[in-house]
């Protein structure tokens, strides 16, 4: 999984990564948004763009927010 969305989307929900993936791999979720590791091509763009820094690649993710990286891949099955 290239990038995982964490806890500071929950209620957020900017979009601002899902206007910039240029693959739509961002889906819309109850609380926050997730990033479909199938489709993801590790660009970064929605890293980048997001305003609650709320998006990790998948090592550089804080141990507090690990439960993220499985909540995400969760999502798409």
């Amino acid at each position: 999984m290239p990038f995982v969305i964490a806890s500071p989307c929950i209620g957020e929900k900017a979009a601002e990564c899902v206007e910039t993936c240029p693959v739509d791999c961002i889906q819309e979720g109850d609380d926050m948004y997730y990033i479909d590791p199938d489709s993801c091509i590790d660009c970064g763009a929605c890293e980048a763009v997001c305003p609650v820094e709320a998006i990790y690649s998948d090592e550089d993710v804080p141990e507090e927010e690990k439960e993220f990286i499985q909540k995400n891949a969760v999502f798409f099955k």
